[in-house]
């Protein structure tokens, strides 16, 4: 008898094993132009942030690969993107198989779940989705690139598909050593761009739930209302504070004009939250901006999606939490809905296991290097958040530092879901209960 093994711990060697697969590949001779192959530290790291779609890298991706090396990059974070999306969703359809046929459909009723049905119809639907969003952004971007910037359409093409792809899995790589900073003023790059990772970052789940019931708001679930109404909120916030702190800052905003200031303004806040892209200079970024990144890119995107952080759904809940607390009341709740004693501590678990992560990667950071603290604590919460931004500070790190921003990317992408569902499916009543007493807090 073969042990069966933990969903979970398959998804984690799965994506070990693929990193692993990519690094070697990129230590090729034909991934990079001079034909000498990449050094170990190098393509080990490049193939974990592909994997983990973070962005962060130590070389210029445009120039250090070649366009065999690009290739391989860009497999590995559409494999990243379209395999954690697909294993987060198959994974919560296990925790459901996993319960009683009554306790399985009682969820389904009350959340409005996806089906317990074929679980090769849901790995279509996910891989049918990605590739629409992806054909249509790199369409956009292909015409655009080649009659608007006089591109060779060759290269327009791989440009615009290159970028279609990183854009939807959130992953932030770009062939261009500034990234986007040369389309700051072009709404026809910027929008389908920013549109892609919003797409990609808000999480399998709720673009199901919004194909299926579009025009019937009140039969959403639960989950979806969460991430939508959080997402709308971090958007909106995120713009207005940008706006506000980099109007009229000479090295980012100041030079450009009104409407550029509220598109560039928009991607930004947008940006931050895993998508890894940037339109101006992060570490010419005002310091209240700085720590705005530090709380979008720690709260991230949607369950089950291409982005990264704590998730949107998993702050809502604290968030509610801590309104029934402060009104007195019993039970958590919102949109006429009771979010269950399992998901609140879910969410604390997996908020109190994040942080320590942060603080346990700044503290080391600091150990080994001389760079200011807030720099450090951008860099590690880029790392864990996959949100892929940095101050410029990474390729400048020492081998282990490096070694940490590694761990910190490979257990926010990988960790946090399999967490998560190792709870669930770890969920058991116990035969008996201790007496109950309350401690003093706060």
């Amino acid at each position: 008898m073969h042990a069966i093994l933990h969903p979970a711990r398959a998804v984690t060697l799965s994506f070990l094993a693929v990193i692993v697969l990519g690094a070697l590949l990129l230590m090729l001779p034909q991934a990079r132009p001079g034909g000498a192959g990449a050094p170990l530290l190098v393509a080990f790291f490049t193939s974990v942030s592909a994997v983990c779609v973070t962005g962060l890298v130590t070389v210029d991706t445009g120039t250090y690969w070649s366009t065999f090396g690009q290739v391989i990059i860009m497999l590995l974070f559409q494999i990243g993107g379209f395999g954690m999306m697909t294993a987060a969703t198959l994974l919560g359809l296990m925790v459901n198989r996993s319960a009683r046929l009554r306790t399985r459909l009682m969820t389904q009723t009350e959340t409005r779940s996806l089906g317990l049905g074929d679980v090769h119809s849901v790995a279509r639907l996910v891989l049918y989705m990605t590739l629409a969003c992806q054909s249509a952004i790199a369409l956009v971007l292909t015409l655009r690139l080649g009659l608007g910037h006089g591109l060779a359409w060759r290269d327009a093409a791989w440009s615009g598909l290159f970028h279609a792809v990183s854009a939807f899995n959130n992953a932030g790589f770009s062939i261009h050593p500034d990234s986007l900073t040369r389309y700051a003023g072009d709404a026809l790059i910027l929008l389908p761009i920013l549109l892609g990772f919003i797409l990609g970052g808000i999480g399998f789940p709720v673009l199901h739930d919004l194909r299926m019931r579009l025009r019937d708001p009140r039969h959403w679930s639960l989950h979806t209302k969460l991430t939508l109404a959080g997402t709308l909120v971090l958007l909106l916030a995120g713009f207005v504070a940008v706006l506000l702190f980099e109007w009229g800052n000479p090295r980012t905003l100041g030079p450009l004009g009104a409407g550029e200031k509220i598109l560039n303004s928009f991607f930004i806040s947008a940006a931050a939250r895993t998508s890894g892209f940037n339109t101006v200079d992060i570490a010419a970024l005002t310091q209240e901006t700085w720590a705005l990144h530090y709380l979008l890119m720690f709260i991230g995107g949607g369950s089950a999606s291409t982005a990264g952080g704590v998730k949107v759904a998993t702050v809502a809940v604290l968030f509610l939490l801590v309104v029934a607390e402060a009104r007195g009341h019993s039970d958590t709740e919102a949109f006429g809905r009771r979010v269950g004693a399992s998901a609140q501590r879910q969410a604390v678990t997996v908020l109190v296991i994040g942080s320590i992560l942060i603080v346990l990667g700044t503290l080391a950071l600091l150990r080994m290097t001389d760079f200011p603290t807030d720099q450090i604590i951008f860099e590690v919460i880029a790392a864990f958040s996959t949100a892929g931004l940095s101050t410029g500070i990474t390729a400048q790190l020492p081998v282990a530092g490096q070694l940490v921003l590694l761990l910190l990317m490979f257990f926010g992408r990988v960790g946090t879901i399999t967490l998560a569902t190792s709870l669930v499916m770890g969920e058991r009543r116990m035969p008996y209960r201790y007496p109950e007493e309350h401690p003093i807090v706060g």
